[in-house]
């Protein structure tokens, strides 16, 4: 009875050591993920914040186009509520990053 029941520990402590490095390995890589994320995240604030420069450094008689998406066509738009609308996704996308 003794030998079954060390045989048993010995095998849950290796069940548990396995168990622990499948939980550590899916740790490290949801942290590479989350990293990634936050990398492209990063990216895509960074130009947000370029398009809003460049919006608002037009001058008043400009026209400004906007891309349908997953298209080639562009729409004649409003400066000012393109503006503002890139400017809310900016703001958006700094939100989503300071929860990651």
């Amino acid at each position: 009875m003794q030998v079954m029941w060390r045989c048993f520990l010995e095998s849950s402590k290796a069940f548990s050591y396995k168990m622990s490095s499948e939980n550590r390995q899916r740790t490290e890589h949801g942290a590479q993920e989350e990293h990634a994320q936050k990398e492209e995240l990063k990216k895509k604030i960074k130009e947000q914040k370029i398009v809003v420069d460049e919006l608002s450094t037009l001058k008043k008689n400009r026209t400004v186009y906007t891309q349908q998406p997953n298209s080639n066509i562009f729409f004649l738009a409003d400066k000012g509520e393109t503006l503002s609308a890139c400017k809310e996704d900016l703001d958006n996308m700094r939100k989503e990053y300071q929860d990651i």
